[in-house]
């Protein structure tokens, strides 16, 4: 038996064949898309390294079933860049050298955009580290990715502005 599931993945719109429905988004976008920017960390739901946006809002992906999802949207790391233009938080994030090995930094990044776009980033330091709580850091580059969070959201905002 196959199960479809119909998703827009970074503005593309996808109709999968699953012959599982076991699978989990995480392995969906790695093993099926070749997104793997996205990283399996514990795989557990613990250490945030495979957040992903669903309709806009943060989720992790390894928890997830693929085929509770029909109809979303997901973006992942490699859909927030337009082109050449990387995304605001990305440019924070290089900008406040928010990242040291880099494995948890896709996730970090996914984080802290639906962070923003939640209206939960504020600029309290305090208010966006409790946000950002579910993705772990081994290197510890907490403060770098705090002030990235911090430094993108009041971007965003001015750009908001600038718009309006």
């Amino acid at each position: 038996m196959n199960w479809t599931v119909r998703l827009t993945v970074n503005g593309e719109p996808r109709t999968l064949a699953l012959d599982d429905p076991r699978v989990t988004l995480l392995d969906l976008l790695r093993e099926r898309l070749h997104l793997t920017g996205t990283k399996k960390g514990c795989d557990r739901g613990q250490c945030g390294a495979c957040t992903v946006l669903v309709d806009g809002r943060r989720i992790n992906s390894c928890l997830t079933l693929a085929v509770s999802l029909d109809g979303a949207a997901i973006t992942t790391i490699e859909g927030l860049a337009q082109g050449d233009q990387l995304h605001p938080v990305q440019e924070a994030f290089i900008a406040h050298d928010a990242l040291q090995c880099g494995f948890c930094t896709p996730g970090q990044i996914m984080s802290a955009v639906g962070l923003i776009q939640e209206g939960h980033a504020g600029n309290d330091p305090e208010r966006v580290r409790e946000g950002m709580s579910g993705n772990l850091c081994r290197c510890s580059a907490y403060v770098g990715i705090v002030e990235a969070v911090l430094d993108a959201q009041a971007t965003l905002a001015n750009d908001k502005e600038r718009a309006a």
